[in-house]
């Protein structure tokens, strides 16, 4: 199964996080099938792909829930 999901970057007390579709049986920073987007957290800054996003979903991709709120958040403003 294939989730769209949060990978962490960034360094200590610094997060970033990069938004990517993976399989779900891979760890959290895993190599990426493909990358759709980042956020920020310490300014709020996302960037999401819509397009991609939406078309994976149709292809039977599962967002986790946090990357179901900045989707969320995203396409309201």
């Amino acid at each position: 199964m294939l989730k769209i999901r949060l990978k962490k970057l960034g360094r200590k007390k610094k997060p970033f996080y990069r938004i990517i579709l993976i399989d779900s049986r891979k760890k959290r920073d895993g190599k990426a099938i493909e990358e759709l987007g980042f956020y920020n957290p310490l300014n709020h800054n996302t960037q999401l792909n819509i397009i991609k996003i939406k078309a994976k979903l149709k292809q039977g991709a599962i967002m986790t829930e946090t990357v179901q709120n900045l989707f969320e958040k995203t396409i309201i403003n």
